[in-house]
């Protein structure tokens, strides 16, 4: 497996451009004689027969999504659509240099890879099916058309917990907003100032939400709206914070001018703020760093604008909203929102979001709170398809299965749960409505963020207990 995750982080792989890794696994498959087919999306399927003895089985789709989120540290000089991935092992993890693992979900691609090259395993027939664009809209999967898949069978290789098997997902959808706006000069006599915020932990908006992380983006729009109600004439004239609608942001910065006469109240105010962020968030984020300086004047957002969006960062939800009432969902999130993005050009400001729930009704509740803040405020605001949740079956072999054999192996029960995140059983669950479906993986931390890690020991018991699975059904 980890032979096959080495050659997969020398593929460069960013979402939206996935063609380098498409081309090496249809070369890898034919290579390895393997039936192997690529749709119109862009989705690619390797058929392995079953081993002798087992031909009569039903066929298991086992499948993982091959792009990964890119994200590195400021600092760090890396081309993702150029550059390998450089990796190294601290301890029982294993690590990439200043940016994104890669292990969601180039593990699972690995997982199947070598389970295809394997020949001592025993298993019946098998489809290893590896998406495109999961991270930035699973577009891979919502262009998959009925057919494509066979299988009876699906075990989906895109989770982050070991010991947890997932029966149920969220579902998601985008929100945006967007300010238009006409550039003017600051007020005679202007004094500007850069402030940027860095060191956030961020991760992953489904999975990380509920740990109570500071979202950058919420954290400088509460310093803005401070100094705004506080000193008259502070005007705004950039903004830039976040990268993806699945990652809580970790750093950020604005620009604003001030009146000269209040420039060191501003000051000083920024350090009793940063003091009384780095309380509050002692826990969770305990590097954060916080910098202000001069710099140079520059025409500023036309005012009524930068109040308005101002005021609406101040105002819109972030966060948990809902808690699963399910006693069988243990308490999971429900409903969230995350603000993700916030950018200005020279005429707009530009605003992403996501929702997520496993109650649709709810979803489109916070889809449409988000789009009433930032309406109320003048802005434009819209959101896209989404996807679907995955509901539980009420009954499941493969379920039942995959438990036994988690119990056989380490002597003690799996926890069966439903996840906030999105996975792509979602939208496999409207097109074969008839998949008996599962996900589990090996143990990640801090998946969309450049601390990203994969505990090593718990690649062989998914290793261990997949081959299990695969056995018995």
């Amino acid at each position: 497996m980890f032979e096959q995750f080495a050659k997969i982080n020398r593929i460069p792989r960013p979402s939206k451009h996935e063609e380098k890794m498409i081309d090496f696994l249809v070369e890898w498959g034919k290579r390895h004689g393997l039936d192997t087919n690529v749709d119109e999306t862009g989705n690619v399927i390797i058929r392995k027969p079953a081993t002798k003895g087992y031909e009569g089985r039903k066929t298991v789709i086992l499948q993982s999504h091959m792009d990964m989120v890119c994200d590195k540290l400021v600092d760090v000089d890396f081309d993702f659509d150029k550059d390998a991935i450089q990796t190294y092992v601290d301890g029982e993890w294993l690590r990439a240099k200043g940016t994104t693992l890669g292990a969601d979900d180039g593990i699972g691609c690995a997982i199947e890879l070598a389970i295809l090259e394997a020949d001592d395993i025993e298993h019946g027939p098998l489809e290893c099916v590896f998406t495109r664009d999961e991270e930035t809209g699973l577009s891979g999967a919502e262009g998959m058309k009925p057919g494509f898949m066979k299988g009876d069978y699906l075990i989906n290789l895109d989770s982050e917990d070991e010991g947890e098997i997932f029966v149920s997902c969220a579902g998601g959808r985008n929100t945006q907003a967007r300010f238009s706006f006409q550039r003017e000069q600051a007020p005679e006599g202007s004094f500007f100032l850069s402030a940027q915020l860095k060191g956030l932990c961020g991760g992953h908006s489904g999975d990380d939400i509920n740990k109570k992380r500071a979202n950058a983006i919420k954290i400088l729009g509460r310093f803005l709206f401070q100094t705004m109600s506080r000193y008259e004439g502070v005007c705004l004239a950039e903004f830039h914070s976040g990268k993806l609608h699945n990652a809580i942001p970790r750093d950020g910065q604005f620009v604003i001018s001030v009146p000269q006469d209040v420039k060191e109240n501003v000051k000083a105010d920024w350090n009793v703020f940063a003091a009384q962020v780095e309380d509050e968030f002692h826990v969770t984020d305990t590097s954060m760093v916080f910098t202000m300086e001069s710099t140079d004047a520059q025409p500023v957002i036309a005012g009524k604008v930068a109040r308005d969006f101002v005021w609406a960062l101040q105002a819109v939800d972030n966060g948990v909203y809902a808690i699963c009432q399910d006693p069988e969902l243990n308490g999971m999130v429900e409903t969230s929102s995350n603000i993700a993005a916030v950018h200005t050009s020279e005429s707009e400001i530009n605003i992403l979001s996501s929702q997520r729930s496993n109650v649709m009704s709810n979803l489109d509740n916070m889809c449409a709170t988000f789009r009433a803040v930032f309406q109320l405020a003048g802005a434009e605001a819209w959101s896209g398809d989404g996807y679907p949740a995955w509901k539980m079956k009420a009954e499941s072999h493969l379920r039942d299965t995959v438990v036994e054999a988690y119990k056989e192996l380490f002597g003690k029960e799996p926890i069966v749960r439903g996840i906030h995140a999105g996975l792509e059983c979602g939208l496999f669950s409207e097109r074969y409505p008839a998949l008996d479906m599962v996900s589990f993986g090996p143990t990640l931390r801090d998946v969309h963020t450049p601390d990203e890690r994969l505990h090593i020991p718990t690649v062989q018991m998914v290793w261990n207990h997949l081959l299990l699975v695969l056995k018995r059904i």
